[in-house]
């Protein structure tokens, strides 16, 4: 069987951790952080887990993460 190609821009955002969960980042930490609360930055710091609608399309961007 052929191997899948890796979604290029997925591998750089996303990791699949040993027990299956697909763990990602926050958005909106990048720029303009003037205008954002202090807790909102300070709660997008940590590292996130997709939703488990999200999961299995992530995983077939990512198949050998």
């Amino acid at each position: 069987m052929p191997k899948v190609k890796t979604h290029s821009s997925s591998k750089k955002r996303f990791k699949v951790t040993a027990n299956g969960k697909v763990k990602m980042s926050h958005a909106f930490r990048s720029h303009r952080l003037i205008s954002k609360s202090k807790k909102a930055k300070k709660k997008h710091r940590l590292g996130a887990y997709a939703s488990s609608a999200n999961e299995a399309t992530v995983k077939a961007l990512v198949p050998y993460k």
